[in-house]
């Protein structure tokens, strides 16, 4: 029997809103994607040890509180990232064993959180984020990283664990950024300004939302 190799190349993207199904996956917007060229899909590959995928909602009932995976909008995920969520955090480093043992399942599970990776991120191939953390707006985390921390809004991270490399742009200019909410606004609003989105020259972007806004 002939088997027919998936339709996949590194150009084409698999868009978020499109295909998650998990009710503990919460996209925002419509441009998120994952680079699934070399791998399965986002919900197969990328986002591990959450509750609600086919397998877990038919197997077991859970014991504690979900965390939940919050992904902005604009979001690049390069192809193999990882990541992790809080279903497996059932091996206790303050015990003597780190063995989940089934009669103390519920009181070895600590929870990490929410994961949150705001609106313009860029997660690089094969990066792995680890659980409970927040990537911030504009964020880039380079090929290969360990994410163990917050990330900063507008700042490379790279590394194991991943560190700063620096950030994007100067302070002052990431405040305005955030401030201004790009991501946030209405379709025809965002269509805008994206030209300005798609360039180097910050003051102009922040001129042209003041303008737009007083009209």
């Amino acid at each position: 029997m002939s088997h027919t190799a998936p339709d996949r190349h590194w150009s084409k993207v698999e868009l978020l809103h499109e295909t998650v199904a998990n009710p503990n996956i919460h996209i925002r917007g419509r441009r998120s994607y994952y680079s699934n060229a070399w791998s399965g899909s986002f919900e197969e590959s990328v986002v591990r040890y959450l509750y609600g995928d086919a397998y877990s909602l038919k197997a077991w009932t859970p014991q504690w509180p979900i965390d939940q995976l919050f992904i902005g909008d604009c979001v690049c995920i390069g192809a193999e990232a990882v990541i992790l969520l809080g279903g497996n955090h059932t091996h206790r480093t303050d015990w003597v064993s780190l063995y989940p043992f089934a009669e103390v399942i519920v009181d070895a599970y600590q929870g990490k959180g929410d994961t949150v990776i705001k609106d313009g991120v860029w997660i690089g191939m094969r990066a792995m984020i680890m659980p409970g953390l927040t990537v911030g707006e504009g964020a880039v985390i380079a090929s290969g990283a360990i994410v163990t921390k917050d990330v900063a809004p507008y700042s490379i991270v790279a590394g194991n664990p991943a560190r700063l490399i620096r950030k994007r742009f100067p302070d002052a200019v990431i405040e305005a950024l955030i401030a201004l909410d790009i991501y946030g606004r209405p379709e025809e609003k965002f269509e805008a300004l994206r030209p300005l989105l798609c360039a180097d020259d910050t003051d102009a972007l922040i001129r042209a939302v003041e303008c737009y806004d007083r009209a």
